[in-house]
């Protein structure tokens, strides 16, 4: 626990003096740590002058940060308009169905969170999917399946 505070601490003390530095500070203990855990928001509140319910309500406001890790993989569903357009909700209820897990959840196992996202970028292409960050588009029930086969413990 020490040596994640000392991480979030080094985070906020890097932006501290940034305009707006709360929401990078956020991102960067996300990235170094895989999500922000709870005990960095009384850290973070006093770094930048903030009350714990004002980092909170930024926290929880943005549906990218997460409060717990996530799984070893990480897939996610495009949601917007397009997507759905092309049939993401139907995508969307076959991954938890494959899966064996809910949105904005990681199965119990450990192996996989399953987030749905408000854009990948690939609307042209809908429906879309993101495992571990690779974009992948045009995606169909069968397709899915064997994109998350050839990802090692997944499925």
């Amino acid at each position: 626990m020490a040596a994640v505070l000392d991480t979030v601490r080094d985070i906020a003390h890097a932006h501290r003096d940034v305009p707006g530095g709360l929401l990078p500070a956020l991102h960067a203990v996300q990235d170094a740590l895989g999500h922000v855990p709870d005990e960095a928001v009384p850290l973070l509140a006093s770094t930048f002058n903030l009350s714990r319910a004002e980092v909170h309500g930024v926290l929880t406001f943005y549906a990218h940060f997460r409060r717990e890790p996530a799984g070893r993989t990480v897939v996610q569903v495009c949601r917007a308009e397009a997507c759905q357009a092309c049939g993401a909700d139907a995508l969307l209820a076959h991954a938890e169905r494959f899966l064996g897990c809910a949105s904005h959840a990681t199965r119990a196992d450990g192996a996989v969170t399953l987030e749905p996202v408000y854009c990948l970028g690939l609307c042209a292409s809908s429906p879309a999917i993101a495992i571990d960050g690779s974009p992948h588009a045009r995606v169909t029930p069968e397709k899915f399946d064997r994109l998350l086969a050839a990802t090692r413990g997944a499925t």
